[in-house]
């Protein structure tokens, strides 16, 4: 599941709604719907995200969240390393090699390592 998929499902479980209902009124089959909560499907388009907002009557910070998760939500992810070093390699392929083993609290961590790093924040890790 993305989180993009997680955070529809809650949002649909606290509106009461099934997935049947909500595809309905949206105008896209239940399948479909149904891969985009469990992460089978690429990350919907804005004119979705945007009928899944007023869906759910989402407005400001709420539907800016949703938007958000959609953008990182790609099932499917592509690393190009081309022109890159070869330890931005290595990484690459060690990640697609492991994330299935790597439990969320250690994901959590090297996320908020590499956030800090791009806001130029402190870390563990080498500066540049």
């Amino acid at each position: 599941m993305t989180p993009f998929g997680a955070k529809m499902r809650d949002l649909r479980e606290k509106k009461g709604v099934n997935q049947k209902e909500m595809a309905a009124t949206l105008k896209v089959s239940g399948a479909y719907l149904s891969a985009l909560e469990h992460g089978n499907r690429g990350r919907p388009g804005p004119g979705l995200i945007h009928q899944i907002c007023e869906y759910f009557e989402l407005i400001w910070d709420d539907a800016e969240e949703l938007k958000t998760l959609a953008e990182g939500s790609h099932p499917r992810v592509v690393v190009d390393t081309a022109g890159l070093s070869p330890k931005a390699t290595e990484l690459a392929n060690l990640m697609a090699r492991a994330i299935a083993e790597i439990d969320d609290d250690t994901i959590q961590w090297i996320m908020d390592e590499i956030e800090a790093h791009l806001k130029g924040g402190a870390t563990r890790g080498p500066s540049h």
